[in-house]
């Protein structure tokens, strides 16, 4: 899909969900940038990252560094339905990314499953443009302990609830946006 492309397809999806998958440094977070800011400004970016440690402490200013004027940052990597009940009507919305939001909750060793569902719940009700961006990670092998295992089908179920409330769903393949739905 070209800039243009997407630009112009975008604007019909006011009120709409769009989903963005891939794998790491499959371009998700760029493309679904550019999907965003096709939209008037201000734009909110709802960011799930928590710095552990110095190498996510830079890819989240590298995120940053991407964005220029116009974008609202709103730091949510526990509380993500509140920051998106908190947004006005009409306005874009990023939310990158909820497999970095579902770690953040199965280590605070909150409910997942119940989490999982008051957020598709929010989801599956747009009140402007939305723009999500998940990982895909369930086309590697199976991992070798519990805790990945875990984490993995809970990231599975997440994306098909999103999925299935989703109006456009896009799969990054090195940076190109194959369109699932």
């Amino acid at each position: 899909m070209t800039g243009a492309t997407a630009a112009s397809g975008n604007r019909a999806s006011d009120g709409k969900l769009t989903f963005v998958l891939g794998g790491a440094r499959s371009g998700k977070s760029t493309h679904a940038e550019k999907l965003t800011i096709a939209h008037p400004s201000p734009w909110a970016y709802i960011a799930t990252a928590q710095a552990y440690d110095d190498e996510m402490l830079e890819r989240i200013a590298l995120h940053r560094s991407r964005r220029g004027q116009g974008w609202v940052t709103v730091d949510a990597p526990l509380d993500l339905v509140g920051a998106i009940e908190a947004l006005p009507d009409h306005q874009p919305v990023l939310i990158d990314c909820l497999t970095l939001w579902l770690t953040n909750q199965m280590l605070a060793e909150h409910d997942v499953e119940a989490e999982c569902r008051r957020l598709s719940d929010v989801l599956s009700r747009p009140r402007g443009p939305w723009f999500v961006v998940s990982n895909e990670v369930g086309l590697g092998i199976v991992p070798d302990n519990a805790l990945a295992r875990r984490f993995r089908d809970a990231a599975g179920r997440l994306n098909q609830q999103v999925a299935a409330a989703a109006d456009n769903v896009l799969m990054m393949v090195a940076g190109l946006p194959l369109k699932v739905k």
